[in-house]
C-alpha cells in the first residue's frame, strides 16, 4: 500500500483525504515514479471543484499533473529508462501521491542541477508560458506585456521571451517588482492611467495571467489582437478576437525547457512547500492569491 491524497465528494480543499492505497503498477509503455515532489496549481483546484471530468466520478479521484522522482518499476517495452532514474513528468491527475505510473512520452530526466521542489512543479508553469509565447509569435524587436509576471507562468513567459530577443514588460504588484526586474524585465504596477504609462513602451504582443481590467488595458494597448493570448479568460477569447493557450505538451518540449534551466537560461521560483499530508493547506494558500511563484507538495 502507499499513501494518496485524493477526493470522493466536490468541493474545496477541505474534501482531500490522504489514504492508503494499492500500489498502482506500470502496463506497457509505463514507468512508475517514487514521487519526490508535485506542484500545486489552478487545474488541480478545478478538478475538485468538478469543472474537469474525472474517469469515475464519486471514486477516490487524486489530482495533481506534474511531478518529479524516482524510477522504482518499469513495464513491458519501456526504452530509455530504469529504475534508480531521477525524472520529471506530467499528467492530467494523479501526482499527489507516492508512487505515480506515466507514460514512458510524459518523463524525461531531471538535470542534476534542478532541486527536487523545482523539479516537481516546473512542467505546467515552462510547457504553458513557451507554449503561449509561440502562440504570438514573440521574437527580435518585440516588446511583450505580461500580466502576472510574478506568478510561475508569467515568470517563465517574461524569461523565455527575452531569451527569443524580445523586450519584457512585467506587470505586478510593486512587492515583487525586484523579483520581476531580476527576472530582465522592466516591472509595471496597475494605476488608471496604465494604458498611457505603457503606450509610449510600444507593446506588440501580450501573455495575460491576471484578466479582468488587466486584459481590457491589453486590448486598448495592442492593434493586432491576435498577438495577445490569455491564460484565464477562456469565455471572452472569441468575442476579443484574442488567443488561448492549447494542450501542446510533450516530453520533447520539457526536455528543452529543462535543458535551459540545467544551462542557467531558466530560473523558478518555489514560493512555497508543504508536506503531502498538509495538500489542503496548500491548497488554500494558492487560493489566497498573491502567487510569486510555485507552491509544491514533497514526499519526503
Amino acid at each position: 500500500m502507499s499513501k494518496a491524497m485524493g477526493f470522493r465528494e466536490l468541493g474545496g480543499p477541505e474534501v482531500l483525504r490522504l489514504e492508503e492505497v494499492p500500489e498502482p503498477r506500470p502496463g506497457p509503455g509505463e514507468v512508475r515514479i517514487r514521487t519526490k515532489a508535485a506542484g500545486v496549481q489552478a487545474f488541480d483546484v478545478a478538478v475538485l471543484a468538478g469543472l474537469v471530468p474525472v474517469p469515475e466520478p464519486g471514486a477516490f479521484t487524486v489530482p495533481g499533473n506534474e511531478f518529479a522522482g524516482i524510477v522504482d518499476e518499469v513495464g513491458e517495452g519501456v526504452e530509455g529508462f530504469e529504475a534508480g532514474d531521477e525524472v520529471l513528468g506530467f499528467g492530467r491527475l494523479g501526482a499527489y501521491q507516492e508512487l505515480v505510473v506515466a507514460g514512458q512520452d510524459q518523463v524525461v530526466a531531471k538535470p542534476p542541477e534542478m532541486p527536487w521542489e523545482v523539479a516537481g512543479a516546473f512542467t505546467a508553469a515552462a510547457q504553458t508560458a513557451e507554449i503561449a509565447i509561440e502562440r504570438i509569435n514573440v521574437g527580435p524587436g518585440d516588446t511583450v506585456l505580461v500580466h502576472g509576471a510574478a506568478g510561475s507562468v508569467g515568470a517563465m513567459a517574461v524569461q523565455l521571451s527575452r531569451l527569443r530577443g524580445a523586450k519584457a514588460l512585467g506587470v505586478a504588484r510593486p512587492a515583487w517588482h525586484e523579483q520581476v526586474r531580476a527576472l530582465g524585465a522592466i516591472p509595471l504596477a496597475y494605476s488608471e492611467d496604465f494604458v498611457e504609462r505603457v503606450a509610449p513602451h510600444g507593446v506588440t504582443a501580450a501573455i495575460d495571467g491576471v484578466g479582468g481590467t488587466a486584459l481590457e488595458y491589453t486590448v486598448d494597448l495592442i492593434e493586432d489582437r491576435s498577438r495577445i493570448l490569455t491564460l484565464v479568460e477562456h469565455d471572452r477569447a472569441g468575442e476579443l478576437g484574442i488567443r488561448l493557450t492549447v494542450n501542446d505538451r510533450s516530453a520533447a518540449r520539457l526536455a528543452r525547457l529543462a535543458g535551459r534551466y540545467a544551462k542557467g537560461e531558466l530560473t523558478h521560483r518555489i514560493m512555497a512547500t508543504f508536506p503531502l499530508a498538509e495538500a489542503a493547506e496548500a491548497m488554500r494558500t494558492y487560493q489566497a492569491g498573491n502567487i510569486h511563484g510555485k507552491i509544491v507538495l514533497t514526499m519526503d
